[in-house]
This record gives C-alpha cells, structure tokens and sequence, in this order.
C-alpha cells in the first residue's frame, strides 16, 4: 500500500487540502477539508503573511485528522509566467541549466529571483540540428518559497510543488484538444491539452472572489452578505424580486469581463493552431458553481462544455459521501496535485 499525500491549495481566502492514499488501480481520497483563512494572509494568490497561514495549516491538520504529513502545494500566480520555448535537444540537466540563457528576456524579474522550469511537449529539427519544443515555466522565487516555508513552519513536509494548470489536466483523461478552466478565487487557470499532452497554459488574474468584492464594495454589503446574494441569484433574471436587479446587473456585468478574457485566451491558442478544434472544455474550481456560467461560457466559446464531478472516476473514503458537488469542485485543485503524486 502506498503511503498518502496531501495535496494543498492555498487560495486567498481558504485553503483547501485533500489526502489520499494510492491503493489498487485507482488512487484513493480518504479525507478532505476547506479551511477558511484571516482577511489578508494570502493576497493575490501569494502567502502575505507566513506565520498566519501556518497557524492556519496546523488548525486545519488537526481538524481534519490526515493521518501523512507530506505535502504538494500548488503554484498559480499571476506572477507565474508559462511561454512556448523551443532549444537544441540536450539532456535534461543540460537543458535546464541552459534555459537562464534562453529566458532572460522574456521575465518581468532578474533571472537570480526566478524558479526556471522547462516541460517538454514535441521534438523536431532546425537548421542547427535537433530541438525540443515545450512550456517555460518560470515563477517568482519570493512567492514559491513563502508557499513552502509556510508548510514548513507548520511542521509539514514539501515533497512537491506543482503548476496548478498541468495538474488540473490529471483529474480527467480526453482525446484531441481539449481545454481545462479552474476558475477560482482571484486567479483563473486555463490549459490546453491535446491528446494528454498540455500545449497551452494562461493564468488569468480574475476569480470569483472578484465579483464578491464587486457586489460588496458596490451594494455597501459585507463580502458575506455579497457571497451569498452572488451564489443565491447568479447570472439569470427571470423571477428576480425588483430589488436585486441591482445586484444581478453586477454579475453580470463583472462575469462578462472574466468570459471574455476567456473566449480571447481560447481564441487565441485556436488561430495560432488553426487545424487543431477543440472537442471540448473541462470546466471546474469554486468560481465556476455560480449558476449559469457554464451555459454563458459554452454560449461565448461555441465550445462544448463539461462540468464533472472532480471525485467521479476515484475511489472515496466513507467520510467523503456528504460533501456536495459544489464543494468537491472547489477542492478540485487539492484532489488534482494529490492524484499526480501517488499515480
């Protein structure tokens, strides 16, 4: 039986673990939790303040009783860049220690405060011989290492970290080009996936917690009242009570500007690969349960919409049965850098 791991996404306003173990063929979720954090301890999808958010994780372990220790904590910043690369074909230790010199243009930060990484996605020849062509990956170093010392402090072990994007990919498996979007708290996470392979990753500095604030700051609400009121009416208007059509038009109105930044990411992949359609997109994360943006998303796109259960195709402890598909879609990050650990 293979030892469990926690796979850990610190969001901005909750952070959210799910642990599982890998037995048989399937990997199996025996326990989870969404753990709500103190207003300001993660900003931005970045750890503000360090020594809260591992108070935070040593409550959340003790509440949910996870029995491992080890952990992978996801990496979804908009401070995180992913960019086509082509180099020559090397070995990949050669290669890695070669990408400073292929890269430094292309980073918002000196090389020296970035974690450079390169994956590979195809291989071909140049006039200069064999290359590889792949996705860098290259995040501010500051923000990487406030996510593990936070653990750390906590007294966890990080066995990994992981781009959320390619670990959204794990949760289902599909045939030709399909795009995944975790909509989540303050960031949206989209990935192009062509037959099990990502091609494509965008980090979108938009989420759900987003319109909360919009509905709050605009309505003079508290973000309680605004989350409720946002969950309750979503994007539809047929049999709104006259004094929440304010409310409505905000969601709107805010949710349109995340649907477009989609549709042009989307579209954008699309023309510079125009022989390669979509056959669908995979839509999860917390944002997406307001109600009616999948339709609106599918409407925008004219892509073909699936929205699934995160937990379907995995094995669950007795623990598990109560969580709502809302919940299970809000933990999908977790249950994702888990799964890609002990597979």
């Amino acid at each position: 039986m293979a030892s469990s791991v926690v796979g850990v996404d610190i969001g901005t306003d909750s952070i959210r673990a799910v642990e599982v173990t890998g037995v048989g063929r399937k990997p199996v979720v025996v326990r989870s939790l969404d753990f709500a954090l103190p207003t300001g301890a993660v900003r931005s999808g970045e750890v503000a303040e360090v020594n809260t958010v591992a108070e935070s994780l040593k409550q959340l372990w003790s509440t949910a009783k996870f029995k491992s220790k080890d952990v992978i904590l996801g990496v979804g910043s908009p401070k995180v860049l992913v960019r086509d690369l082509t180099v020559p074909k090397l070995a990949p230790r050669e290669l890695r220690a070669s990408l400073p010199a292929y890269v430094q243009d292309m980073l918002p930060v000196p090389i020296a405060d970035a974690l450079l990484d390169f994956y590979p996605t195809s291989e071909g020849t140049s006039d200069n011989g064999p290359v590889v062509n792949g996705l860098l990956v290259a995040a501010v170093k500051e923000s990487v290492l406030a996510n593990v010392t936070a653990a750390q402090k906590a007294g966890l072990s990080v066995v990994g970290v992981d781009l959320i994007p390619f670990a959204m990919t794990r949760l289902q498996k599909y045939a030709g080009n399909v795009a995944f979007v975790d909509v989540g708290a303050r960031t949206t996470n989209v990935v192009v996936v062509s037959n099990g392979v990502p091609q494509f990753v965008r980090i979108i500095a938009t989420g759900g917690f987003d319109l909360t604030q919009a509905l709050a700051s605009r309505l003079e609400i508290s973000t309680g009242q605004a989350e409720q009121l946002k969950l309750s009416l979503g994007l539809g208007t047929v049999g709104v009570a006259p004094e929440n059509l304010p409310a409505v038009q905000i969601i709107r109105e805010v949710t349109a500007e995340l649907l477009n930044s989609l549709r042009n990411t989307l579209a954008y992949y699309a023309n510079m690969h125009q022989n390669e359609v979509y056959s669908g997109l995979v839509l999860s994360g917390g944002g997406a349960n307001l109600q009616g943006f999948h339709l609106a998303l599918g409407e925008i796109t004219r892509i073909p919409i699936t929205m699934v259960d995160p937990f379907d195709q995995l094995n669950t402890g007795k623990k598990l049965d109560g969580i709502s598909v809302a919940e299970r879609h809000s933990l999908s990050v977790a249950l994702a850098l888990a799964i890609g650990h002990v597979a």
